[in-house]
């Protein structure tokens, strides 16, 4: 697999923006998320983010909370998300980033947990509940195991508070394009517009714009407003919701096409 600031460049050179997926491991089984990192892989998608299943994932809106959920009684536990990874890292070229949250990483201690994702072929983290002001040590843990840890900029955040995001954040910048949770929403805040330039002011880091997109239209309008990266969770996680779950994947498979397609 690429890193991520490798798939970065690339895609800079081809003028392409990246288009991130976000799946929630173990919903609704292992065997199933495994299909649907391949397929997503196959048709577009320039690195995905794959949820470690948490009780209590409060930046998440309620498709994902339920995926988690769904994901936990079923027993699933990180182990499983990392032997997910694990098994397909020689079939897959591009990053696999773990979205979760800090208290599987501090419950493991900072530096194991580092080794042992890195040591399965994760590229990248992001950790939604970890702040600014406690993440110095946490990078620098993480960049000795060529782990890059992608920090958040809420759109309500003070523009001094952004440029230090921006600084710290490695791979690319992740702009939550809402106040709230994730989730599918019919229209993009226009206010993202505004953030993104002023994001390219003070950085040249790429900025990828998630939560609230989940059409193809809002993934075109996000690449002309100049983002480098759409990441789409909800959408595809709601299609993997269906009774037959190769169905679902089909419906991922056509979504991921969409969504390429639209900002290629």
């Amino acid at each position: 697999m690429t890193s991520i600031s490798e798939r970065f460049t690339q895609l800079k050179k081809e003028n392409k923006c990246a288009l991130i997926p976000f799946i929630t491991a173990g919903d609704p089984n292992l065997k199933t998320t495994i299909k649907a990192i391949k397929i997503l892989a196959e048709n577009g998608a320039d690195m995905i983010e794959l949820g470690v299943p948490y009780s209590d994932p409060l930046a998440d809106g309620p498709v994902i909370q339920a995926a988690a959920t769904r994901a936990l009684k079923n027993g699933v536990c990180l182990n499983d998300v990392l032997d997910i990874v694990k098994n397909l890292q020689n079939e897959i070229t591009i990053p696999i980033i773990l979205f979760t949250y800090y208290n599987p990483i501090f419950y493991r201690g900072v530096e194991n947990f580092m080794k042992t994702i890195a040591d399965v072929g994760v590229k990248g983290l992001v950790v939604p509940d970890l702040p600014l002001e406690e993440a110095e040590t946490f990078l620098k843990v993480a960049e000795k195991f060529n782990i890059e840890v992608t920090l958040l900029v809420a759109p309500t955040s003070p523009m001094e508070r952004i440029e230090h995001i921006a600084e710290k954040s490695q791979g690319f910048i992740y702009l939550v394009s809402v106040t709230g949770v994730t989730g599918m929403r019919s229209q993009v805040e226009s206010r993202v517009e505004d953030l993104i330039s002023k994001l390219k002011t003070v950085t040249d880091k790429p900025i990828g714009v998630g939560f609230g997109i989940s059409e193809p239209s809002q993934a075109t309008q996000m690449k002309q407003w100049g983002a480098d990266g759409v990441i789409v969770g909800s959408a595809f996680v709601k299609k993997l919701t269906h009774t037959n779950h190769e169905e679902g994947l089909k419906e991922v498979e056509k979504l991921c096409r969409n969504l390429r397609e639209a900002i290629k």
